[in-house]
């Protein structure tokens, strides 16, 4: 197997042969996959990239996240050191060098919609050809159908870099891995040999199909009808909203998994079902052949994401959507929790990734702009506005918690690679707890979070933040989503009281909160005296948040709507204090390696310093929050009367 050039759009060639036990990894420019050469790309494009991938970071969290040990586990041999540094390296000059030229082209001039006929730009579909064929599509999918079977943990480092670059194209690869994992665990053999391969490989691409205009997050109302044809397959009719490239041109067949109910199928959630409706009905030969009952009425025009089509498809306007169970009837929503929690995953990685981008744009603008002498300089000299205290109060803010939702969403990653793949089964359920508890904390404090982070964004620039050319006001905007896809923070935060907490008496959740007292307790006893500042302030609110837990749980005694009037507040203190812990184990691993004199010593003076601001500026609001939860309830009744 020899060297694969491929040029870059520097005009540059970066090359590396890289032979990796069993399987052939090839590395090379913009490119990872098996024997196979990365295209060139030539799209032109006037616009600077502007966003660099915080690769540093990157893999210090990684190795926080004990990357080195997933690597042991079965399956997983081939992610070693060598190869993650290599995917992360290439990552980040695709992510910065083809994705991030076109996101502003796609937030002004997004797809057009013809007659049901979706048209993205041509750079959009070259970048897609590219990233595609160049094997990013199937970084952590199964080897057995074309992918390269990878850690999440990995991959999970590898998308904050293609959403941070671009997070409008980020949401179509994304949401195909997640219907791949769907089919991959609960379609039948011949499902999975008939549309994996060509999804894994991004031939295909694949949506989510749940709201429709009545049924947003009570999907008890679906009721897109699927009727069992003699033909063996189903027939469905009906509309579905919100639907993430649900029409495009970039692939040729999208793979749409659809949530319908069955003439017979009782009412409410225990009667949906899931259907695979692809665009392109199968030929006997596998390939796409007559088109499918289904037809894009219109885009939605939104606030932000414009390079993203979300679209209003219809089915069975004429003879029917031809569909095919996957799996039993009416446990279509059980399965559809499979895409539904990674997606949850996935977006609160899209929350931090848009927060970096917004902190790279704020921090090269507050160096470049002066404005005004800074306070206790007696010269007269102007100076740039990063000098000054109030802006550097809000980039250490925005700074110390996006290495904080770094750390914690990583993580939560390596914990669903111990759910799968440790070879013992008591681990694998321990890791799958872990899952559970901080799947609603990633997604919903770090969409917050995020949130906040991109307003800051706007505020560092002051009014040229509120110009649209600076490109600071598009990260605010397609920031917005994350709160409100996938499950809002609401339900987020009553999926974490409810589910996670209520339904055992707190035996998930405190098995959590045990291991975060432990580091952070180890931190606090540290002879390091920023370690230990930082562990014993993050000790401090593990200690609020257990007797936050034990007031939710003491509240649903006295009234049982009272936890999830707390759900929010408690919701964001987990956060809070979970990034806290991340932050000591930060600070402990960075002086570690400054006093082994293993890292670069900047970097660990650096990232001790967002640990201090973490724990002197970050922590305290988590004791607001807990104040709140710890508040006396106001009555139920008379709410629902003052509301009415």
């Amino acid at each position: 197997m020899g060297v694969v050039p491929a040029s870059n759009l520097l005009g540059k060639v970066v090359c590396v042969d890289w032979r990796a036990h069993s399987r052939d990894f090839i590395i090379s420019s913009h490119g990872i996959g098996f024997n196979k050469r990365s295209p060139t790309f030539t799209q032109e494009n006037s616009e600077m990239p502007n966003y660099t991938a915080p690769l540093n970071d990157l893999r210090f969290a990684l190795d926080l996240a004990g990357l080195q040990e997933v690597a042991s586990w079965p399956g997983f041999e081939d992610a070693s050191e060598d190869l993650t540094h290599a995917v992360l390296e290439e990552a980040g000059k695709f992510a910065s060098e083809v994705l991030a030229p076109i996101n502003r082209s796609g937030d002004q001039s997004g797809p057009t919609v013809n007659a049901g006929v979706v048209t993205t730009s041509e750079d959009w579909r070259q970048a897609y050809a590219q990233f595609s064929e160049a094997g990013w599509t199937g970084l952590a999918l199964d080897p057995q159908y074309g992918g390269q079977g990878l850690p999440q943990t990995l991959a999970c480092a590898v998308q904050e870099m293609w959403d941070g670059a671009n997070m409008a194209f980020g949401l179509c690869p994304m949401l195909s891995q997640t219907a791949v994992e769907a089919i991959f665990l609960k379609g039948s053999d011949e499902q999975k040999a008939q549309y994996l391969p060509s999804m894994v490989a991004g031939k295909w691409t694949g949506t989510m199909n749940l709201t429709e205009p009545q049924a947003g997050s009570d999907l008890a109302a679906v009721r897109t009808r699927a009727v069992p044809s003699e033909e063996g397959h189903y027939l469905l009719s009906g509309q579905k909203i919100y639907i993430t490239y649900g029409e495009h041109d970039l692939a040729e067949n999208i793979i749409h998994l659809v949530l319908a109910r069955t003439p017979d199928a009782p009412e409410g959630v225990k009667g949906i079902s899931l259907f695979i409706v692809p665009k392109f009905i199968l030929n006997a030969d596998g390939e796409p052949g007559e088109r499918n009952d289904v037809r894009c009425v219109s885009l939605e025009h939104k606030l932000g994401i414009h390079g993203s089509p979300t679209a209003v498809l219809s089915y069975g306007d004429n003879s029917g959507a031809v569909g095919f169970l996957v799996g039993e009837e009416n446990r279509g929503l059980e399965y559809m929790f499979i895409m539904m929690n990674r997606a949850r995953h996935a977006v609160g990685i899209e929350s931090y990734a848009i927060a970096e981008r917004a902190y790279q744009r704020a921090l090269a603008f507050a160096r470049d702009r002066v404005q005004g002498r800074v306070v206790g300089d007696t010269s007269a000299v102007r100076a740039p506005i990063v000098r000054h205290p109030d802006v550097q109060r809000m980039l250490l803010s925005m700074r110390s918690r996006i290495e904080a939702m770094r750390a914690l969403s990583l993580f939560a990653a390596a914990s669903a690679d111990r759910a799968s793949h440790h070879p013992d089964a008591s681990e694998r359920a321990l890791g799958q707890r872990r899952v559970d508890v901080l799947t609603p904390i990633v997604k919903g404090w770090s969409s917050e979070v995020g949130n906040e982070i991109t307003a800051l964004g706007v505020q560092v620039h002051g009014g040229m933040g509120f110009i649209e050319e600076t490109g600071a006001a598009q990260h605010y905007r397609d920031a917005r989503i994350t709160t409100i896809y996938e499950g809002t923070t609401g339900i987020q935060a009553a999926d974490l009281v409810g589910r996670k907490l209520l339904r055992d008496g707190g035996e998930m959740a405190n098995e959590m909160i045990d291991l975060m007292r432990q580091d952070a307790a180890a931190a606090a006893s540290s002879s390091a005296k920023t370690v230990q500042e930082v562990g014993a302030a993050a000790l401090g609110l593990l200690e609020t948040l257990a007797d936050a837990t034990a007031e939710i749980l003491e509240s649903a005694i006295r009234d049982p709507r009272s936890p999830f009037h707390k759900s929010f507040d408690y919701l964001m203190l987990f956060g809070i204090a979970a990034g806290g812990w991340q932050m000591a184990r930060a600070a402990a691993a960075a002086q570690q390696q400054l006093d082994s004199q293993t890292a670069d010593s900047d970097f660990c003076e650096a990232k001790l310093l967002g640990c201090t601001y973490y724990a002197r500026q970050v922590l305290p609001h988590g004791r607001a929050h807990a104040d709140a939860i710890h508040a006396k309830d106001l009555p139920s009744d008379a709410l629902d009367q003052w509301l009415a």
